[in-house]
């Protein structure tokens, strides 16, 4: 972790320095991008662009706040999201109302061992391909049933044939009988 000055501390003051981290890093990259939009508008490139640069900010304005979101979990493309975010002028309130969730999402990432995670796994990978693979393939189907179990579960509480529902029992033993 290169966050050293954390090690020891309550999990509490790690996620929230690790959030504080995050927010102004992105805050600095959005706004720096808005400096270079403002310079990229008013330069001849942005002059012939024309249309085409204002079609791609009433894309990004519209499309931009989830991959803002998302770019979170990246390593490498959050810092090119954020920048693209200030340099195509996304509206603010729009990127905060994005940029906030993610930013609760990397400090959560970060201080309970996200990563450690992701190297085990490309350690893994490196050693062999073959078994990374195995292994993401079991990681996702085991998500996968958890969640088919839980939407079953749900389904079935909803119907009343729960596993706590008396009515369904009593019709059973009356149909038996």
């Amino acid at each position: 972790m290169e966050y050293e000055f954390l090690r020891g501390q309550p999990f509490w003051i790690v996620y929230a320095a690790l959030f504080a981290i995050v927010f102004v890093r992105t805050q600095a990259t959005y706004w720096i991008g808005r400096g270079v939009g403002a310079g990229l508008h008013r330069s001849r490139l942005g002059a012939r662009a024309g249309h085409r640069l204002a079609r791609a900010q009433n894309l990004i304005n519209r499309f931009g706040p989830p991959v803002v979101t998302v770019s979170y979990v990246t390593v490498g493309f959050q810092t090119a999201v954020q920048l693209a975010a200030g340099a195509m002028r996304m509206a603010f309130p729009r990127y905060l109302a994005a940029m906030l969730p993610g930013c609760a999402l990397w400090a959560a990432i970060y201080s309970l061992g996200g990563l450690a995670v992701v190297a085990a796994w490309w350690n893994l990978f490196l050693h062999s391909p073959w078994l990374a693979a195995g292994a993401a393939a079991a990681a996702v189907a085991a998500l996968a049933a958890v969640v088919a179990v839980r939407r079953r579960r749900r389904s079935a509480t909803a119907r009343g044939d729960g596993p706590g529902d008396d009515s369904t029992a009593a019709e059973t033993s009356a149909a038996s009988a």
